[in-house]
């Protein structure tokens, strides 16, 4: 049973520490902007490519109500500027303004450093204990979305 009570004491910090959040991150933003973490990671999506705010909804499994949000709150610290479609003006994309990038850039390391922790804990362990964890966590998970 002591295994049950560390799987459940870790997730309850997992919890504990996305609270709030769409994700968990290694690091904090250095940006002397307070930004959430949702305002954060559409930057970072917005690095990418221009996109409108049912593309951002979908990606970040959120509300188009909590998109317009962020993105009202982004516009007004003039991290974002609104574009019309060429093709069709009903469509409004977002773009980056300078002083946003480097927001982006930031977040964006943060995946990546998040990645480069996971990959090195993995490494610790065999081949054959990775699947057991791969297997435990595929079960965990589904039995959190109650499959």
């Amino acid at each position: 049973m002591h295994l049950a009570k560390q799987i459940d004491k870790t997730l309850n910090t997992v919890v504990l520490t996305s609270e709030n959040h769409l994700e968990l991150l290694v690091g904090n933003c250095q940006s002397q902007i307070p930004l959430t973490n949702t305002q954060e990671h559409i930057l970072m999506l917005l690095r990418e490519d221009n996109v409108n705010n049912s593309d951002l909804a979908k990606s970040l499994n959120i509300s188009q109500a909590a998109v317009t949000k962020a993105i009202k709150s982004l516009k007004g610290k003039g991290m974002l500027e609104s574009v019309k479609d060429s093709q069709d003006g009903r469509m409004t994309y977002y773009q980056l303004t300078d002083q946003a990038k480097p927001i982006a850039e930031e977040h964006a390391h943060h995946h990546a450093k998040t990645l480069q922790t996971y990959h090195e804990l993995i490494s610790l362990f065999s081949e054959r204990e990775q699947l057991i964890i791969s297997r435990f966590l595929e079960e965990l998970l589904n039995r959190i979305e109650g499959k």
